[in-house]
């Protein structure tokens, strides 16, 4: 068997890959550099390539290009403590076997390479290096490394993708990666929110209309496919779209034309579709409000991301981008929290995801009064003291300070609408009322929506950051209930 190959300019990265390759059974060679590597391989080729991506001199991907020009076959797995989707899509466009986040399990590690030589995968050999500048998603969760993983892999696919994923947790964003690193790139990204616009005038967003097509339309407008030809259409909240217009988006999807609103021509467009929905479509399906071949013609490839609390360990690195980001937009010094203040960040479960968080960490730029952030100076909402907000983690205490309520303080202190709530649920039981969960939280979302936009005095974007929700989705719950006339 040839040797596995590690390049990396940290001594002690090698000297523990060795050692777990030594135990495996497996010969190896360790070079301190891209140059030496390639050097080497004048006189012979690894049977695996391990490399760094940021070194002195020549990075990893710069090595990974080199090799794939010569060494097709060969399999190179990236290695990099920057674990980003930059990284990530740059590696798997390279022709990477694979992609490993520092810090890495060494038993991983030796399965990967077994897996490698194993299987002698043979990748595309057009190498693109993609620039290593600030990072559009970040996380280290292993659930987000999949993410970029899939994101790479889709990288020179045009299959139409359903990116499923609580709101504020980034559909969009996804979205506009898998674009950028696409072969349609350099055509237009064209987002549309179908919960967001009046179902009587979607259409017309969706498909254009013709001059004269109904009162107001003067002149011919161009719809989101026409704009979107030639690159990518982002459909948000599909799963809300009305379901007469389904039948319609059904028909591009199958042969890339349509009419336009009052149109007799047909319009031909060339689009990659992305959808997002927070919905469970196959329960919409079920229901009967969402066309079941419009859901397996949209569902090709399923992209799930996670909610925040399902990767809390990201949410240090999340704060720290956005803290720094927000200090900039503002041209003052980044703020920095205390250990306290972090775990009391990560024991929150966010329901506004990362959008939220994001909310938060401009909220203590602007309003934080000191350059270090303790538990004090939180928002209310993250220490339990606004009602209906999430609760805190476990009791924390500092040295000379307070305790912080925890989950069995705050439900023994402010329990009192409970009791209401558990008897107007027995008495719907009792009268086997249908649909009693649905009424109940149609009635709780009226009650804590309209209270929020009489506290903004209407202004919905606010109320929206209050409540730890994206202001597309208030839109859409004031829409869906009918609060403009409650009002």
């Amino acid at each position: 068997m040839k040797a596995v190959w590690i390049v990396d300019d940290d001594r002690s990265i090698r000297w523990v890959l060795e050692k777990a390759l030594g135990r495996e059974g497996f010969p190896y060679r360790s070079f301190a550099s891209a140059q030496e590597a390639l050097d080497a391989m004048e006189v012979e080729t690894p049977q695996v390539l391990l490399t760094d991506i940021r070194m002195s001199g020549a990075s990893g991907l710069e090595l990974l290009e080199q090799v794939k020009q010569r060494w097709p076959a060969l399999p190179v797995i990236i290695m990099t403590a920057y674990s980003d989707l930059e990284s990530a899509v740059s590696s798997f466009q390279g022709g990477a076997f694979e992609y490993l986040p520092k810090p890495f399990d060494v038993d991983a590690v030796t399965a990967l390479i077994r897996r490698a030589i194993d299987e002698s995968v043979r990748v595309d050999s057009a190498a693109q290096e993609v620039r290593l500048g600030t990072p559009e998603i970040l996380g280290q969760a292993p659930a987000m490394q999949e993410v970029f993983r899939a994101i790479g892999r889709l990288s020179q696919s045009q299959v139409t993708v359903m990116i499923t994923g609580e709101s504020g947790s980034g559909k969009e964003l996804v979205a506009r990666a898998l674009h950028r690193h696409s072969v349609r790139a350099k055509g237009p990204f064209v987002a549309i929110n179908t919960a967001a616009i009046p179902k009587d005038l979607l259409e017309s967003e969706l498909f254009g209309h013709e001059r004269g097509a109904f009162t107001g339309a003067q002149q011919l407008r161009q719809g989101r496919f026409e704009q979107a030809n030639g690159g990518t259409l982002f459909l948000d909240e599909i799963g809300d779209m009305p379901i007469e217009l389904q039948t319609r988006l059904l028909r591009v999807l199958s042969d890339g034309s349509f009419y336009r609103v009052g149109g007799h021509q047909p319009v031909h467009t060339n689009v990659r579709v992305i959808a997002a929905t927070h919905q469970p479509l196959e329960e919409r399906v079920r229901q009967g409000l969402f066309r079941e071949d419009l859901f397996h013609r949209l569902n090709v490839i399923r992209l799930r991301l996670p909610a925040l609390r399902e990767r809390a360990e990201d949410i240090p690195l999340l704060t720290h981008h956005f803290l720094a980001r927000s200090a900039q937009e503002l041209g003052v010094e980044a703020k920095q929290l205390t250990p306290a203040a972090m775990r009391q960040l990560q024991s929150f479960s966010f329901p506004g995801n990362v959008r939220q968080l994001e909310n938060i960490c401009h909220w203590l730029t602007v309003m934080s009064p000191a350059q270090k952030i303790d538990v004090a100076d939180l928002p209310a909402e993250l220490l339990g003291k606004v009602p209906g907000a999430a609760l805190p983690g476990p009791v924390e205490r500092e040295a000379g300070g307070a305790e912080q309520a925890g989950p069995l303080d705050a439900v023994a202190e402010a329990p009192h609408w409970f009791a209401g709530l558990e008897t107007e649920v027995e008495r719907l039981l009792v009268e086997q009322q249908p649909d009693i969960m649905g009424r109940l939280t149609r009635e709780f979302e009226t009650v804590v929506i309209l209270a929020a936009l009489r506290a903004t005095r209407g202004r919905r974007i606010e109320a929206a950051q209050r409540l730890g929700i994206g202001r597309n989705t208030i839109t859409r719950k004031i829409q869906d209930l009918d609060l403009d006339a409650q009002r």
